[in-house]
């Protein structure tokens, strides 16, 4: 099996506010960057979604590494929290709605389609890929002709 490396990072410009996420993907011997923003989202929105463009660019099953400064990502994943909301009803453990459900059903239908492991890095800590997503992520919220995260604004303002 293939493997592919993926590096994601997201940012939000006040939270909630313009959003915007990075992601680099690292093939044997190519490497593809994408980035994208939102006019209102959230910070833990854009970590998730610059996972989900990483997964959703790869044509067939990988075996794949995700590195992430997000705890709430990669521990949400990793730690089975994500897939025990799913099996609750969208609630967590003491019965509050769990938030995100839109991008989390995105991400672990994704997450079945490959063999992933999660790695949680320092952020803001020089390592290059890391920073070159965050750069992404900013450029990205800070652009123009942002798209509208409908998953956030349906659920949480009335624009």
């Amino acid at each position: 099996m293939e493997h592919v490396t993926i590096y994601t990072d997201g940012c939000c410009l006040g939270n909630p506010g313009r959003g915007g996420y990075g992601t680099i993907l690292v093939f044997e011997n190519d490497c593809i960057e994408l980035s994208g923003g939102f006019r209102h989202t959230t910070n833990n929105r854009m970590e998730i979604m610059s996972c989900i463009i990483g997964l959703e660019a790869l044509d067939h099953e990988y075996d794949v590494t995700v590195f992430s400064d997000s705890k709430y990502l990669v521990d949400s994943v990793s730690k089975g929290w994500a897939m025990n909301w799913m099996r609750n009803k969208w609630r967590r453990s003491n019965g509050s709605p769990a938030e995100n459900v839109d991008l989390w059903e995105r991400l672990l239908a994704l997450i079945q389609k490959h063999r992933i492991q999660f790695v949680w890095v320092k952020g803001h800590n020089g390592h290059p890929e890391n920073d070159r997503c965050d750069q992404l992520a900013n450029a990205a919220a800070n652009g123009s002709n942002l798209e509208e995260d409908g998953g956030y604004t349906a659920r949480n303002i009335k624009l």
